[in-house]
């Protein structure tokens, strides 16, 4: 495909994820009313619309595997993170409310941030460290106990295809602090949705989910360590072209 295509293609995506972010943002005043569950639901119906759209603007489609593995009962989920789709895409495909958590600044950021605000997400103030780390702990068993999936990714950031970040401990603290298991999660969404891109680019995006791992009996290191193993393991699967030469380092 031409990059001039390609280049009008992601140009009536954006103008779509504007228009959209502005009447569901509008629209959210009015979810404000409704039950915890139906208000995420109608809210992350733009979710499922941008992810939609980005199907059949720029052609980007997805597979799934290992939905198997995902339990009926409180989990962490840990994913690679190497662009902004899979943090639309998610909300709508898991089977429960997810929580995200991010920094505060997001929530001043108009129409986007109002959505953010109406959700039951974990806001944290990243130089507070030690307090922000105990916030987490302390609603994210909130949030679990209320049947709610709280979400992070252990890289802290968008990480280029073929290249691998710092897993940062903090998704295996809570896992421990909380008892609760971690399903780690691979997913290339980078050769399609490149990080800081405009240009997006048809293709097949594969999110691979694997199986829980119990935090029970595990420091927080040796949790992430098989976090990590598993997804990066992973990675070379569902993208092996990309790890063809050796891997590159992040730091976050």
């Amino acid at each position: 495909m031409s990059r001039p295509l390609l280049f009008l293609r992601s140009l009536l995506f954006a103008l779509l994820i504007v228009l959209a972010t502005v009447v569901w943002a509008i629209a959210c005043f009015g979810f404000a009313l409704l039950p915890y569950r139906q208000r995420y639901w109608m809210i992350t119906r733009w979710n499922l619309f941008i992810s939609l759209a980005a199907r059949h603007v720029c052609g980007i489609r997805w597979q799934v595997k290992g939905m198997q593995n995902l339990p009926d009962a409180p989990v962490i989920l840990l994913s690679k993170h190497q662009s902004a789709w899979e943090t639309i895409f998610y909300c709508w495909l898991m089977p429960r409310p997810l929580v995200f958590v991010f920094k505060k600044s997001l929530l001043y950021i108009p129409f986007f941030g109002w959505g953010l605000a109406m959700l039951r997400m974990i806001a944290i103030d990243r130089s507070k460290g030690r307090d922000a780390m105990a916030q987490v702990i302390r609603v994210g068993q909130q949030r679990l106990d209320g049947g709610q999936w709280v979400i992070m990714f252990p890289e802290g950031t968008r990480t280029p295809v073929g290249s691998q970040g710092k897993y940062k401990a903090g998704g295996a603290i809570l896992a421990i602090g909380t008892g609760t298991p971690v399903v780690p999660i691979a997913v290339n969404s980078g050769d399609c949705w490149p990080r800081n891109a405009f240009i997006k680019k048809p293709g097949i995006i594969t999110v691979s989910i694997g199986e829980p791992i119990s935090p029970a009996g595990l420091s927080a290191a040796e949790l992430m360590e098989k976090v990590e193993s598993w997804i990066e393991s992973e990675m070379r699967v569902i993208t092996p072209g990309a790890y063809a030469r050796a891997p590159q380092s992040v730091e976050a």
